[in-house]
């Protein structure tokens, strides 16, 4: 198991992203959530295995469609176990 945290820059308020990301995660079974930031960002932390984390990360990059991801800060970090995926 892995946990990563990304940073979602770009037109990702208001154009349905947290959903995308909740659906994404949902169905790969992943746990975590997705959160607005003040700033205008979207960030998201994703638990589960390798593959199907990266596989979301992937699709978070793109983003659903009015979205305009201009780019995405990763970081590693150390599982903590997470059950589910929520929107913030």
């Amino acid at each position: 198991m892995i946990r990563r945290r990304l940073l979602v820059h770009g037109r990702v308020q208001g154009v349905g992203f947290r959903w995308f990301v909740r659906r994404a995660a949902q169905s790969r079974s992943l746990a975590g959530w997705a959160a607005n930031r003040p700033d205008g960002t979207v960030e998201v932390v994703l638990e589960g295995e390798p593959e199907t984390v990266y596989s979301v990360d992937r699709l978070v990059r793109e983003g659903p469609r009015g979205a305009q991801v201009e780019r995405v800060e990763a970081a590693d970090e150390e599982p903590e176990g997470l059950t589910g995926f929520g929107t913030r």
